[in-house]
């Protein structure tokens, strides 16, 4: 392990209900939740105002109304989240070449490798500085952890939260890791935690005494040795520039069943293109195709099919993935339908797109009679208007839907640098409402490109006696001094 904490992890804080604070004045404070608004959708991110009513990530979506009723409950809009998410991706990338992103809104850094940091003093001064550039271009926060290895890191970004610094310093990390429960490890959830609860052990520092030969009865070899390492503080991963994608897939939770059968082959269709088109913008092809049907009973089926070769074909993975369908049992009704492309490769076999042609022309004419026999049913109200997506009025510009239903649709017209905005409702098919486009949450001029650079520039910090000022302390790009909430104050949280 290293000798100095220059692996540094961001969390940003509660990313998705963050950004739809930020992107509308009029829910800053107030309890967000983010997720599938169907009966039988999940919160995928709960604000902090809302966690304390106990919503959190993964939770129904009933209970979480049951939990906090008075809550904003939004439909996630990921194209948004996603350029945000480049953004502070960017920020990142500009202080190492090693940057393993983990998902839209956390990452590992290694800032050894891009010799920004190279000691616990220059580690941190480079987690304030970022923290204060990801405020500057995005207007949102992140918590940052550093320590001396991955595992620690990521510790203390949780202990950071929500948007401070964590530094562990290396020879401190036993004493913290010790008293803390069994679950803080990677790997240990609920099952792991609770075998390991019977047995007596709950902290950390019972694993540690347990002895790797104890843990190794209890959870196996593989699992034993791996969580005994991990309670010693030993961690030795690397930072990964670049994760080889393993599969690329879609898939849709329905709030009724679907019980025709013809319906539950157009929704596969749907879901093959919608798969090679992520699969094309990725630039990738794949050999096998994967159905994945959930039906009403909660059992899930999984039925694969490997092909010749790679290929982004839509009418091979259409035709694949209905070849698969016909080998699943979808009588009692589905609940879910996935569509997956796996046994990736950046070039396609040609002889594919032949093949897929033969079969789409002996096809064809049936295809086209299902097609007009069961005519796609037109949108729902709530599909077309959805909570907390964007909207522009020729009159009243720029808002986002905070309901709809009964022919009718509400609309809070504001921007995020905008006061919070006024209230009106509308006819779903009024020809003066639109959809549109997410604004920026920050908005800078052309001669303001240079704001991040002054204010990563001034964050170091000399006294008369020329010591450097502890990192939390770090002037603001007016001259002033801005205090950052201190390390170690952090509360845990997502």
């Amino acid at each position: 392990m290293r000798t100095a904490p220059t692996i540094l992890h961001l969390d940003m804080d509660a990313f998705f209900a963050s950004a739809e604070q930020a992107s509308k004045p009029s829910l800053r404070g107030k309890a967000v939740v983010v997720g599938g608004l169907g009966p039988r959708g999940v919160v995928a991110t709960a604000s902090y105002e809302a966690r304390v009513f106990g919503v959190n990530s993964a939770m129904p979506m009933a209970q979480a109304r049951r939990l906090a009723p008075n809550a904003a409950y939004l439909v996630p809009r990921f194209g948004f989240y996603r350029a945000i998410s480049e953004q502070v991706m960017g920020l990142l990338r500009a202080l190492s070449p090693l940057v393993e992103p983990l998902s839209l809104d956390e990452a590992f850094v290694d800032l050894e490798a891009g010799e920004t940091a190279w000691d616990a003093e220059s580690a941190r001064l480079t987690g304030v500085r970022l923290r204060a550039d990801i405020r500057a271009v995005t207007g949102l926060t992140g918590s940052v952890g550093l320590a001396a290895s991955k595992m620690l890191a990521k510790i203390a970004s949780e202990q950071a939260k929500p948007d401070g610094l964590v530094l562990i310093e290396p020879g401190t990390e036993r004493a913290l890791l010790g008293p803390m429960s069994v679950r803080t490890l990677p790997g240990v959830g609920p099952a792991t935690g609770d075998h390991l609860r019977r047995a007596g052990i709950t902290t950390v520092d019972e694993i540690a005494e347990a002895g790797e030969d104890e843990l190794v009865r209890l959870l196996g070899k593989a699992h034993g040795h791996a969580l005994h390492a991990m309670a010693l503080a030993h961690d030795d991963r690397p930072v990964v520039a670049e994760r080889e994608t393993k599969s690329v897939s879609v898939e849709d939770t329905y709030d009724v069943d679907i019980h025709d059968r013809l319906r539950v082959g157009l929704e596969v269709q749907r879901l093959a293109d919608r798969c090679v088109g992520r699969l094309r913008g990725a630039g990738l092809s794949g050999r096998t195709i994967v159905l994945k049907v959930r039906r009403y009973d909660f059992s899930t089926l999984t039925r694969s099919e490997t092909l010749r070769g790679p290929t982004d074909d839509p009418a091979v993975v259409r035709e694949a993935a209905a070849r698969l369908l016909d080998s699943v049992d979808t009588t009692g009704g589905v609940r879910l339908l996935g569509v997956g492309v796996s046994g990736l490769a950046d070039y396609t076999q040609e002889d594919l797109f032949a093949q897929a042609a033969g079969e789409l022309a002996r096809h064809a004419p049936e295809e086209k009679a299902a097609q007009e026999s069961v005519p796609e049913s037109p949108e729902p109200v709530e599909r077309r208007w959805r909570a907390g997506h964007d909207v522009r009025h020729a009159e009243h510009g720029h808002g986002w839907v905070q309901g709809s239903g009964l022919g009718r649709v509400t609309v809070r017209f504001e921007t995020p640098d905008s006061v919070p905005g006024r209230v009106r409702t509308f006819r779903i098919d009024d020809p003066d409402l639109e959809p549109a486009d997410p604004l920026p949450l920050v908005r800078r001029r052309p001669d303001e490109e240079g704001a991040v650079a002054a204010v990563t520039e001034a964050v170091v910090v000399t006294t008369d006696a020329g010591s450097v000022v502890p990192s939390d302390v770090a002037r603001d790009s007016d001259g002033g001094v801005a205090v950052e909430r201190s390390a170690g104050s952090g509360q845990a949280g997502d």
